[in-house]
């Protein structure tokens, strides 16, 4: 503004008459024009000379501007972990040592040391939320993905549609001769279980200055389980008509449905394989489920190392076998005792079968003098050939044997034996007798289910409406927001699961193939060098 007014052509100014009309206009004196001349001249002398607004700003230089003490405090904080104070700054500062190699002669004060904490970049907010991490990287876990989930995955995407970054309908398949012996495509049925909550809603909105606090229902409220499936052609899997669907919505409780079992799985795998034989015969399907424990459920008289008895059972002691929940004649439900718990009932376990196939019964046959009784695992390995297996152990203490050693306990060369290992679950069993294929995703890996992320639309829409308690408004609410997830969404969200299977198989675990989601999660396409950005 004082350049302006010297410069003025219709009306021009003395220095001094810049300077004092221009101070008039900001409510300054004397004092701020001469100010005013000053800072006009050194920044025609230097254009980079700027004055600097130091208005409600300590006129003293911040410690923070000594880069050694910067660093030195930061070292300190990130050291401390996860639940870092700004007081830690004053602790730190009162050391003697501390103040006298910085030259202090005092610690600073809690409110300085909160604007620090904001020049270090903290900030005082809720932990952020990242992916499941829990057991990503054991051991277990990674040798089940390497080695037996990705390379399953590999083989059967020479048959799976491929669709172009931008999610569009268009979609290729290789030529016949790469594809499988069938010929036919091969889609994937993604399955998973979410739950929607009567008072799940929207926490964050624009609240007005007048608005104020209001009583609110304690508790989630009435909830609704729903178990889906999706699929890359069609979305929610369902008959071409859209009359029928593999769709379970589920009153959990023991009032209501009870619980979501092995059992109901398996119905719902049934009605979603009565689909695919009836309305998509030219399709083949691969059912892809959690690593979950009611999805691995085997059959009750399946065989087992835990718990066995290393010799036999003596006579009088219950017998040797599985227990199991006895269901209802009437209604197939399982049966609760007075006290609430459910019913048990034991069982024999299966033979077994020794190396060449032949049954190995685990219990006496009739015409011994123990018939009935079970043999006990010495018994069982010195069946098969193993010697000196009454001098080992009964199991390692927890069941953690020392690797790469085979001969530690009776219960580690029972558990290794190929029939006990080659179990197959109930699940497995169900789709392999009716021509269909299935994988379980490993386990805590929930980034490699794209029905996850469909999930995560639905429940964003079901926030949208309004709270009710009724049932009625509750299924009608969760059934819209399911409908809100459209085919562009679940492609979208196949592409990121094979961008994180392509990390897994470069190599990149836990926080390599975290980092790569982070690259593509606020992108619509993915970018097409992100294998050479992985390489880097």
């Amino acid at each position: 503004m004082v350049l302006w007014l010297y410069i003025r052509p219709l009306k021009r100014q003395s220095w001094l008459e810049a300077a004092s009309q221009t101070t008039s206009a900001f409510e300054g004196g004397p004092g701020l024009a001469k100010r005013l001349q000053t800072w006009t001249r050194a920044f025609i002398a230097d254009r980079h000379n700027l004055p600097i607004e130091m208005h409600g700003v300590d006129s003293k230089c911040s410690l923070l501007e000594n880069e050694e003490l910067k660093n030195t405090l930061m070292e300190h904080l990130l050291k401390i972990g996860k639940y870092v104070r700004a007081l830690d700054i004053v602790e730190l500062l009162a050391d003697p040592e501390i103040q006298k190699e910085f030259g202090l002669k005092k610690t600073v004060s809690l409110s300085t040391a909160q604007a620090w904490m904001h020049q270090l970049g903290f900030r005082w907010m809720k932990t952020l939320h990242g992916q499941y991490v829990d057991g990503h990287e054991r051991e277990d876990v990674t040798t089940y993905r390497q080695q037996s989930f990705l390379p399953c995955l590999a083989a059967l995407n020479l048959d799976v549609p491929q669709y172009d970054p931008d999610n569009d309908l268009i979609s290729t398949l290789p030529p016949p001769p790469v594809c499988g012996p069938t010929n036919r495509t091969l889609h994937y049925l993604y399955h998973d279980e979410s739950t929607f909550y009567a008072h799940d809603r929207r926490e964050k909105h624009w609240v007005s200055p007048n608005e104020k606090a209001v009583p609110r229902k304690k508790g989630e409220g009435k909830s609704l389980m729903v178990a889906d499936l999706i699929c890359l052609e069609f979305g929610w899997f369902r008959s071409k008509d859209g009359k029928c669907s593999a769709r379970v919505v589920f009153r959990t409780g023991k009032a209501h449905d009870g619980y979501f079992t092995n059992q109901d799985i398996l119905d719902q795998l049934s009605a979603a394989m009565d689909i695919c034989q009836t309305d998509y015969p030219e399709y083949r399907f691969c059912f892809i489920l959690d690593n979950a424990m009611t999805h691995l459920k085997r059959a009750d008289d399946a065989l087992s190392a835990c718990h066995m008895s290393k010799g036999q059972i003596r006579p009088g002691n219950p017998m040797f076998g599985v227990e199991t929940n006895v269901i209802g004649p009437s209604d197939g439900k399982p049966v609760y005792r007075p006290d609430g718990k459910l019913l048990k009932q034991k069982i024999r376990m299966r033979d077994a079968r020794l190396p060449d196939g032949t049954p190995q019964p685990l219990y006496f046959l009739e015409g011994h003098p123990d018939a009935g009784v079970f043999k006990g695992m010495a018994q069982i390995l010195e069946e098969r050939g193993f010697e000196k297996v009454r001098q080992l152990r009964v199991e390692c203490p927890g069941f953690k044997c020392p690797p790469h050693t085979e001969r530690c306990c009776c219960r580690r060369l029972l558990y290794d034996q190929p029939d006990f290992q080659d179990v197959e679950t109930l699940v497995e069993s169900h789709c392999h007798a009716r021509g269909f294929e299935v994988i379980f995703l490993p386990k805590f890996h929930c980034e490699l289910n794209p029905i996850e992320q469909c999930w995560c639309i639905a429940k964003r829409t079901y926030r949208e409406y309004p709270p009710s308690s009724l049932e009625a408004d509750l299924e009608h609410n969760m059934v819209s927001a399911l409908d809100a997830v459209k085919v562009q969404h679940v492609r979208r969200f196949y592409n990121r699961t094979q961008r994180f299977m392509d990390a897994y198989q470069k190599g990149l675990m836990g926080d390599g193939a975290l980092w790569a989601a982070k690259q593509y999660s606020g992108h619509r396409t993915l970018p097409h060098n992100i294998l050479a950005q992985f390489d880097k």
